[in-house]
């Protein structure tokens, strides 16, 4: 495995399994694991290998090895105090500088298969689950990474700073670039910059998470991928499903927020998931906004955030 690679090599040697694969397998061979079948996950960001049915080899290139630190991080912090399975790490190391781990494989059907048949009553009793999980993880313990930069503060300022240009270059419509600037100034005062930071994952979609039926009942039976954690404020992590899953839908958006712990949702929290929908890492309205036609059925900022957030 090379030393060191820019962004565009790395995903030229991903792309070429014939180039690395044999490394994964000698590394498991190393680790005493069974490669007779070996599964390359061709979706996601790093080297991913399933190693039979109970494992998985994941290794980070050097240059997102944050990525490695923070699944290693989250998975040893969140380890027994949640009510649902999430990966264990089996092993760990580092190979000509790459690091990886090892970790159980959980089973379920994949949240992003199941989610668009499931019928309306199954999506808001899994939303009410989603919005427990997500509790549960931020009462964990931070332990190691209360350490992971950047800090809230400044992650959300650099944000913040960069937040119209963003928008713009993306495509956002001019109706609603036009409160832009009078949202950014009610950001300062309704996002807490110093508060007692929590885990953090800033991902939890359908592609995140694994499903069980059972009697016709759908639940909740796996979280998995956490190399994006990071510490900071608490509700960065309802746009993830509030923009993916909640889609608008009254039912939802409380199932949800109740789940999480907000029975009685105002007006200034709405504002508050709208500004910090428009600074999440991956922002980007046009595409995560699962609301057919929701452009023309706001006029602006605050209507929009009243109907991403109906019914709360």
């Amino acid at each position: 495995m090379p030393a060191s690679t820019s962004l565009e090599a790395y995903r030229a040697l991903r792309a070429d399994r014939a180039r690395w694969l044999p490394v994964a397998l000698d590394i498991a061979r190393s680790h005493g694991l069974d490669v007779r079948s070996p599964q390359v996950f061709s979706t996601g960001t790093n080297l991913v290998v399933g190693l039979g049915q109970s494992l998985i080899l994941k290794i980070f290139p050097p240059l997102l090895r944050a990525q490695f630190v923070s699944e290693r991080g989250s998975l040893t912090q969140l380890a027994g105090r949640l009510h649902l399975p999430i990966p264990e790490i089996v092993a760990e190391g580092t190979r000509d500088g790459w690091p990886y781990l090892v970790i159980t494989r959980l089973s379920g059907t994949l949240g992003s298969e199941a989610w668009p048949s499931l019928p309306e009553d199954q999506k808001e009793r899994l939303l009410r689950q989603i919005g427990e999980t997500i509790a549960a993880v931020q009462r964990a313990p931070l332990g190691p990474l209360a350490h992971i930069e950047p800090r809230w503060g400044d992650f959300m300022r650099a944000r913040m700073q960069g937040c119209r240009a963003r928008h713009e270059h993306l495509g956002l419509a001019p109706k609603f670039l036009a409160g832009l600037d009078d949202l950014l100034r009610d950001a300062t005062k309704l996002i807490p910059m110093d508060a007692p930071p929590v885990i953090l994952t800033g991902e939890y979609i359908p592609e995140n998470f694994l499903l069980a039926c059972h009697d016709g009942t759908w639940s909740l039976a796996g979280l998995f991928d956490f190399g994006d954690v990071r510490a900071g404020w608490r509700d960065y992590d309802l746009l993830g499903p509030g923009a993916f899953m909640a889609a608008g839908r009254p039912g939802r958006v409380r199932s949800l927020l109740e789940g999480f712990g907000y029975a009685k949702p105002d007006f200034t929290l709405r504002r508050r998931l709208m500004a910090l929908m428009l600074l999440h890492h991956a922002s980007d309205l046009n595409s995560h906004i699962c609301i057919d036609g929701w452009q023309d059925k706001a006029d602006d900022l605050v209507a929009l955030q009243e109907l991403i957030w109906a019914g709360s």
